[in-house]
């Protein structure tokens, strides 16, 4: 599929086995003149993927470098920026080069904020491996750093030239990322396509997980088809609202993808981002967004426990209840979605159906009261 952005439009290629590819498509979206690829990973993702993709970038007659940043939320950091803008340097990249991403949505954010800055801009290849950056970070062209206020606080829109997604890489997730990234898949279908919220409630239903499925390649094509289906609708979204309009408050905007970031953003920034997965944090943010819209009459009873059910769906959470609710509301304040001076919520009147919601229309008693009933364990 084709993503149209402001000033460019890039494919989303989806498949197993695809990153044996990336030579030839990184060759493909930079054209003849790109003769530099900056790698940036992890060392886990490297050591299962690195030499694949290397020799697939040299066999496309790219000239390789590798840097391999700490790995964890607290390591998407002004200084692990600063150490990627030397590694640019030092690698000699000029403006027809690329940096290529390697890894989940902590070194797409990274990566992509780096080349964003770098020479002012130079070309961006997202290669995401866990789920959640497959079908969410990689697409729309957020990129960002989180700083001692707060998360993402920090960043710029630069869109990338190529997002290869390879679902041969789901095999290698711990469990914990799989829950992460099926949180964030509930997530976008919660918001705004009850269709896609359902599909993706009957995948899980059937259970993904590859090493106990006797018909793989079936597995594979299911999955395959619904994280296609959900960068389509990432996709859509983005292409009417790229840049997130802060005037924008309709069910199209691209706000509506910030259903449960409010409270998940405090929720990882109050545990010094080590405690939870940030899909983890959405699934429990989800709730918390859902309890706030029953006690406002907006959302049904039923519609509250669905969502509640959708989450158990995707796998134990670590537990949020033993959290200061205080601390969590004060985290809340220097939410970065916030429009003169309030938090701009994004609550629900029905699944598939997002509606945004001025801070000041939540008091603290409601706010106290969803945040208690929805910090319970869910899995």
């Amino acid at each position: 599929m084709r993503v149209p952005a402001r000033k460019i439009k890039y494919e989303i290629r989806i498949g197993p086995g695809l990153i044996a590819e990336i030579g030839e498509a990184a060759r493909g979206a930079l054209g003849p003149n790109a003769r530099r690829a900056a790698l940036i990973s992890n060392r886990r993702v490297f050591d299962l993927f690195g030499e694949k993709v290397m020799r697939a970038l040299r066999s496309a007659h790219f000239d390789v470098s590798v840097w391999l940043m700490k790995d964890g939320e607290q390591h998407k950091s002004m200084r692990s920026l600063e150490q990627a803008l030397e590694f640019f340097s030092e690698s000699g990249l000029e403006r027809n080069d690329a940096v290529i991403a390697l890894g989940g949505g902590v070194v797409g954010d990274l990566a992509g904020f780096a080349a964003a800055t770098y020479l002012r801009g130079v070309a961006f290849i997202q290669v995401p491996t866990t789920l959640l950056a497959q079908i969410d970070a990689s697409v729309g062209g957020k990129t960002g750093i989180n700083t001692g206020a707060g998360k993402n606080l920090v960043g710029a829109f630069h869109q990338p030239r190529l997002v290869l997604i390879d679902t041969d890489t789901l095999q290698t997730l711990p469990p914990r990322e799989l829950t992460a990234g099926w949180c964030e898949a509930i997530k976008q279908g919660a918001a705004g396509d009850r269709k896609l919220f359902d599909g993706t409630i009957r995948l899980l239903r059937r259970g993904t997980d590859f090493s106990l499925c006797s018909d793989t390649e079936k597995l594979q094509t299911e999955v395959c088809a619904t994280i296609a289906a959900h960068c389509r609708f990432k996709s859509a979204i983005v292409a009417g609202d790229e840049r997130e309009s802060t005037d924008r408050t309709d069910r199209r905007s691209r706000k509506i993808l910030n259903f449960g970031h409010t409270t998940a953003h405090a929720l990882e920034a109050v545990t010094n981002f080590r405690r939870f997965r940030h899909g983890e944090a959405v699934g429990y943010g989800m709730v918390v967004a859902a309890e706030i819209s029953k006690t406002l009459g907006m959302l049904k009873p039923g519609e509250l426990e669905l969502l509640r059910h959708a989450v158990r769906a995707c796998g134990q959470l670590p537990r949020a209840d033993d959290i200061e609710i205080d601390e969590l509301i004060g985290a809340m304040k220097g939410d970065k979605k916030s429009v003169k001076g309030h938090v701009q919520w994004v609550l629900l009147e029905a699944i598939g159906k997002a509606r945004i919601v001025d801070g000041r229309e939540i008091s603290t008693r409601v706010l106290r009261r969803a945040l208690h009933n929805g910090l319970q364990v869910l899995g």
